[in-house]
């Protein structure tokens, strides 16, 4: 059962095939005889998640269970989850157990899902490789020595692993994307406000977005029907209506417009991802799509302009970490400036401090307008371009990372060269655009993601393309040797 899609595994449970209890006990069992190799999960919750079960199965024998009903999935630690420990993988909320739910979560809980665990990530998000989280590195399925990608990795490695059939997870830079493309699984960033982030905790406010990942399009847009809508808890949250977006997943894609940024295919590029993104390029052609090459030309400014904007925003939100309220406190403090030095120092890890630093100088006196405002300017003008190539195209089309995989401790000494991992990414954050990572082939073994760029509030159309491409490819059907 653990290889069948969301959509799958819906589907037997209204055909009385299987229980729910009987579909948890069975992912439950994956998860304590195989996690031990990725590491994809802090906390489990095997009470909660075989009672939910059974209610969920109480709700199919009464006729009134919607689709998502008795559907293990997992959360990222990111989410607030109501008597769970919430970490965000760090030392510093090690002890923290949420007194209520995220919205996101909520929603899941309203819908009948069944919630496995909370799964590993980069520490408060901040990570391309999933190698900052106090609970050690997760490991990715396709092979072990070697990262998932961050900071959903423990999501994308659940996945992919067959752990669970779908995962929450949230990008700021791209990490869902990211982590999606290094382990062959789908995943999707809605427009931001698309979801509530309330009850998320905060990274970089103005880019975080929560989205889903899992097999297949189908399964993002199962899930994204559960997880979108207005939240009046969020103050970032849009007041629109939310199509269904299993709806209109089959249309033709006769006259679509694909754009391909000629920035994005690059000497930074490996030639052979290239060859994979023609490859699929190719294959929308026979769909009926047509290929223009535009140009994104402040896309290169992507990295350095969030590299001062998401620091800014992560020195802010942290500083409520202050060992006073709620989180980790050091032992026997002097007084309140030790308690505050002690406490950060020992509860936050390496890559989070040097974020903190560097965003509490950006917001200086004296660097404000240098940096801050600066990158602001800069923002604008990343996002004008998609807005003027959006004229021209229907969705934008190129790689999700420059390389595949890397070994784990490759890169965590070189920040610099961890942070280009998110080059390709970046840019939809910053100008709160759609974007997904769909598995397109490998190099080596090793997963490639093809990424698609939407209009804003154009998810439909994005998981119509992802799905009209899988229809006809089987790269996300693959799994890892052992799955």
């Amino acid at each position: 059962m653990h290889n069948k899609t969301i959509a799958e595994l819906s589907q037997g449970l209204s055909a009385g095939e299987y229980s729910s209890t009987e579909l948890t006990q069975d992912f439950l069992r994956r998860i304590s005889t195989l996690d031990k190799k990725y590491n994809s999960f802090i906390t489990l919750t095997p009470e909660q998640a075989l009672a939910a079960a059974e209610l969920a199965d109480q709700s199919r024998a009464a006729g009134n269970a919607g689709a998502f009903a008795g559907i293990p999935m997992a959360h990222k630690d990111i989410f607030c989850t109501n008597g769970i420990k919430t970490t965000c993988a760090s030392k510093i909320l090690d002890n923290f157990i949420a007194p209520y739910d995220a919205t996101v979560v909520e929603k899941f809980k309203l819908a009948g899902a069944v919630c496995l665990g909370k799964t590993n990530m980069d520490e408060f998000a901040m990570g391309s490789s999933n190698e900052t989280s106090f609970y050690g590195p997760v490991r990715n399925p396709w092979d072990t020595d070697c990262v998932p990608g961050g900071s959903s990795g423990g999501s994308a490695a659940a996945v992919a692993a067959r752990l669970a059939p779908g995962a929450t997870a949230t990008d700021t830079g791209g990490s869902i994307r990211q982590p999606a493309a290094l382990c062959g699984v789908t995943g999707l960033k809605p427009t931001y406000g698309r979801v509530s982030r309330w009850g998320m905790i905060a990274f970089a406010s103005s880019l975080d977005q929560a989205g889903p990942i899992a097999q297949t399009a189908e399964d993002c847009a199962m899930m994204l029907n559960v997880m979108a809508g207005f939240d009046v808890k969020d103050s970032t949250s849009i007041d629109r209506a939310v199509p269904d977006y299993s709806q209109d997943l089959n249309n033709s894609l006769e006259g679509l417009r694909i754009g391909l940024p000629k920035e994005f295919f690059t000497d930074g590029l490996d030639p052979a991802i290239a060859q994979c993104l023609q490859a699929a390029v190719r294959e929308y052609e026979k769909l009926g799509a047509t290929v223009t090459e535009i140009s994104l030309p402040h896309s290169d400014l992507s990295v350095p302009v969030y590299y001062v904007i998401a620091p800014a925003e992560c020195s802010s939100n942290l500083s409520r970490f202050d060992a006073v309220r709620y989180g980790y406190r050091c032992d026997d403090p002097q007084d309140l400036e030790d308690l505050y030095k002690r406490s950060r120092g020992e509860g936050f890890g390496r890559e989070v401090k040097r974020r903190i630093l560097v965003g509490t100088y950006a917001l200086s006196e004296g660097y404000f307008d240098a940096y801050y405002l600066k990158a602001q300017k800069l923002r604008r003008l990343i996002k004008e371009d998609f807005v003027k190539a959006y004229d021209e195209v229907d969705v934008i089309m190129g790689p999700t990372s420059p390389s595949t995989t890397f070994k784990l401790g490759e890169k965590t000494t070189d920040p610099v060269s961890m942070y280009l991992a998110d080059i390709f990414t970046i840019s939809t954050n910053l100008a709160g655009l759609p974007g997904m990572s769909v598995p397109c082939g490998f190099v080596d073994n090793k997963p490639v993601g093809l990424h698609v760029i939407g209009n804003y509030f154009d998810e439909a159309r994005l998981l119509n393309v992802a799905h009209r491409y899988q229809q006809v490819t089987d790269w996300h059907q693959q799994t890892p040797e052992g799955i």
